[in-house]
């Protein structure tokens, strides 16, 4: 019945090799779906009777009933803080100047082929990196500071493309009738680009963001700490964050500790979720606010 209907939606026979191909997609559809439902299933059913106002407040133990994620979410909430604060105003600022400033040469077309590349780069490289230049020639150590260092060039390429793409959809009419109307180009940018481009770039910073905050690769590289009972008390302080934490937890043979991680694990994906849910509400309120 689904095929079917399927089928008559795109006018496609149900004999003819459209007809296999569709129906072969939506088999592999279908069999993605289920094994995600699995597993999420399987993690809710680990880790569900964990969750608990202790399992929030507490610190790391070796005893996996005492165990908490205090230390793992306020590092992750901190490393957030400060990885927003280094690559949204780089990222956007490079926005802007490819878009309204930068010259047609081959110096910035090479920069835009390597900012397009960077954007695929395995996130082990970011973490190598930040361990070659953070930890070792800055001598920054395995700090908060040098995480956020690390996080920020991982998301720093997608938030040039995002935000190149949402001043891209400023309609030009309006730019050149302030142009025409004496305006100087950054009254223009000041004015008209950035209000009208602010629900994209707002959205590609958050998704962005939720895409750093599920990194586990980087943190090991430059050696995060796994096991922190105190909170940071500045950005030069050792650090731990929630999928280290997890990893930690995945890594250990006793049972319990992996319902912790499974626990953990829901606690990333709601947050993960929440900072999705915020990008969609917060692009829709600022679409209906600037089409009035």
């Amino acid at each position: 019945m689904f095929f079917s209907t399927a089928l008559k939606k795109y006018n496609l026979q149900t004999n003819g090799p459209n007809a296999v191909f569709l129906i072969l997609v939506m088999l592999s559809f279908c069999f993605a779906i289920a094994m995600l439902f699995m597993l999420l299933a399987s993690i809710f059913y680990d880790g569900f009777l964990r969750l608990s106002w202790q399992f929030l407040t507490q610190f790391p133990s070796r005893n996996p009933q005492m165990a908490g994620i205090l230390s793992s979410w306020v590092g992750s909430l901190y490393l957030m803080i400060l990885t927003g604060i280094i690559a949204v105003p780089l990222g956007v600022g490079a926005a802007i100047y490819f878009e309204k400033y930068a010259k047609k040469n081959w110096f910035n077309h090479l920069m835009e082929i390597n900012i397009g590349t960077l954007a695929g780069v395995p996130s082990i490289i970011y973490g190598l990196l930040g361990l070659a230049l953070f930890v070792r020639i800055m001598s920054l150590d395995r700090s908060l500071i040098a995480g956020a260092f690390t996080l920020a060039l991982l998301i720093l390429p997608i938030i040039i493309i995002s935000s190149r793409e949402a001043i891209r959809n400023v309609p030009s009419f309006m730019q050149d009738g302030a142009l025409a109307l004496g305006a100087t180009r950054s009254q223009v940018i000041k004015t008209i680009i950035i209000p009208l481009s602010f629900p994209g770039i707002l959205t590609g910073v958050i998704l962005s963001l939720s895409r750093a905050i599920g990194e586990t690769a980087p943190l090991i590289a430059i050696g995060a700490l796994t096991y922190i009972a105190f909170l940071p008390e500045s950005i030069l302080s050792p650090f731990t964050a929630l999928p280290i934490q997890i990893f930690n937890w995945i890594s250990r043979p006793q049972i319990l500790f992996h319902h912790n991680a499974a626990a953990g694990i829901i606690v990333l994906i709601s947050i993960t979720l929440l900072l999705n849910m915020s990008a969609i509400f917060l692009r829709d309120r600022f679409d209906r606010k600037n089409s009035k």
